[in-house]
């Protein structure tokens, strides 16, 4: 019974953390779309495929996180599969001098990543 009570805070885990990556990235997205209207973009274009993909992978990590709350295994993928890439680019920018950015992204991508891993059981 222990286990199943430690295997379900897990599931709640990555329940919470999924949401938040969410609303981060979702918010992230919302600020790129108020700093152009503030200031002169260069590549509009880029701008707007960034806010995009952002749009998508919020709604991508919004939907895992609500697969992970009704108990199926459909949205584990694609959550560690995120989370490793948002490891991957936390590692870019901490090897680029950007440590106030690369370090709590590592860290909250890593911390998802293991409640996504371990956070489903058949």
């Amino acid at each position: 019974m222990k286990n199943q009570s430690r295997f379900e805070q897990i599931r709640n885990a990555a329940i919470w953390l999924l949401r938040l990556e969410s609303l981060v990235l979702f918010g992230l997205v919302l600020y790129l779309g108020i700093a152009a209207l503030t200031s002169t973009v260069s590549a509009p274009g880029a701008l707007i495929g960034e806010m995009i993909f952002g749009l998508l992978g919020s709604v991508g990590l919004f939907i895992c996180a609500r697969e992970f709350a009704k108990a199926s295994a459909r949205g584990r993928a694609p959550a560690v599969l995120a989370n490793l890439i948002a490891l991957g680019v936390s590692y870019f920018m901490i090897t680029g001098k950007l440590l106030v950015v690369g370090i709590p992204l590592a860290i909250l991508a890593l911390v998802t990543f293991m409640a996504a891993l371990f956070g489903y059981r058949e």
